[in-house]
């Protein structure tokens, strides 16, 4: 009886961030799921996958480079990431433009469209074994902390913002899924839980606040219950929840009472941007 086949080995950049990172978390995890080992080395690859960001100019062309390292040290790269759904000035796919060799590009959260590229350019090599994947995924991060993302893109339009053009309007997670997500990371060792979203403050808008259930109880997809639930849940693990992107919704100041405690963290990173009016106005803030 012959000796197994190799598993096929992936590479992976991973640029931005953290909701970025997330989303590469997810790739790599699905990537492990279906059998595939991840490379440490461009050489040591059968392929490579680059998670772009393109929020800022700098951001573009460092990814624009990461591309170009990964196609003269591999040869065979598939893009996704934020720079996947920018277009130039003429309309134009940047990425293409630029590296028309590359196997394949998408916009970001895109983990099916990732998986479909590399189905086709390196097929999987056995049906998935669940075994295989610990419980809370594949992590980036340190053991100690990790990240838990509520939500993808923004239903606002402010003037000076191009991510609701790359990452679509606001869609909430189920509060289920990320209750049993934050469960499995506090169960893995994770100390600090780092919650963000484009929007954290809006969760929950866009499916009305619907009710969801987690340990047999009914819990609403809005902000305050969610870090209520968050806060009992870490308190389990000796553990604790830090807010990022929170915005000053009325709802905001539920909040702060949760915060005298020692699970959820008296943190806010709330960006002043101006203090006229006008301005405001034609950044529409």
């Amino acid at each position: 009886m012959g000796a197994p086949a190799a598993a096929p080995k992936v590479g992976f950049v991973s640029l931005g961030c953290p909701k970025a990172l997330v989303d590469s978390e997810q790739i790599l995890t699905q990537l492990r799921a279906e059998g595939y080992d991840t490379a440490k080395s461009y050489e040591g690859a059968d392929l490579v996958i680059v998670n772009t960001c393109g929020f800022i100019d700098a951001a573009v062309q460092e990814s624009l480079d990461a591309i170009g390292e990964a196609l003269a040290e591999n040869g065979k790269v598939i893009v996704t990431g934020c720079l996947g759904a920018k277009k130039d000035a003429q309309g134009d796919d940047i990425i293409m433009k630029v590296h028309p060799k590359v196997l394949a590009v998408t916009g970001p959260h895109a983990v099916g469209e990732v998986m479909s590229s590399v189905h086709l350019h390196l097929p999987k090599p056995h049906e998935p074994f669940f075994d295989l994947v610990p419980a809370q995924g594949v992590k980036l991060t340190p053991k100690h902390y990790a990240y838990l993302k509520i939500s993808e893109g923004c239903n606002h339009r402010c003037s000076f913002c191009i991510i609701p053009s790359m990452r679509g309007d606001l869609v909430s997670r189920p509060i289920a899924d990320l209750m049993l997500e934050a469960e499995n990371l506090f169960k893995a060792g994770v100390k600090e839980l780092l919650v963000i979203s484009q929007d954290t403050s809006a969760y929950g808008v866009d499916v009305k606040f619907r009710s969801g259930f987690w340990n047999g109880r009914p819990v609403k997809t809005h902000m305050t219950q969610l870090v209520e639930a968050l806060g009992q849940l870490a308190k389990q693990y000796g553990a604790w929840v830090r807010l990022h992107y929170v915005y000053p919704y009325p709802h905001v100041d539920q909040v702060i009472p949760m915060m005298t405690g020692e699970n959820i963290l008296p943190y806010l990173d709330i960006p002043m941007q101006h203090a006229h009016p006008d301005v405001l106005k034609r950044m529409k803030r």
